[in-house]
């Protein structure tokens, strides 16, 4: 004798939206969609449609592990710090 699952129903209004969102990253433009529950105010048209867009620094297509480039982002000067404090000896990355 075969039984039925039980399916219980989620409770209604208690649970995030959970939908579809493109994901920019800004150092190179590239962008995915995937599912979320972030919160955000901005949309982009993405392959004709409307979605949820969140900006991100990094992605798969930009960090250094999946490109396998090595490169130092020097936004507030603190390459150039350590170096004037400690010399570039030895040093084989560069600034961007």
């Amino acid at each position: 004798m075969a039984t039925k699952p039980l399916r219980q129903k989620m409770k209604e209004g208690i649970h995030p939206d959970y939908r579809e969102v493109v994901f920019q990253d800004m150092s190179n433009d590239f962008k995915f969609i995937t599912r979320s529950t972030i919160q955000t105010k901005e949309t982009i048209n993405f392959e004709g449609k409307d979605y949820p867009l969140i900006k991100i620094e990094v992605s798969s297509e930009s960090h250094p592990f999946y490109t396998g480039k090595h490169k130092i982002v020097d936004t507030a000067g603190r390459v150039d710090k350590f170096r004037k404090k400690f010399g570039s000896v030895g040093s084989k990355t560069t600034t961007s």
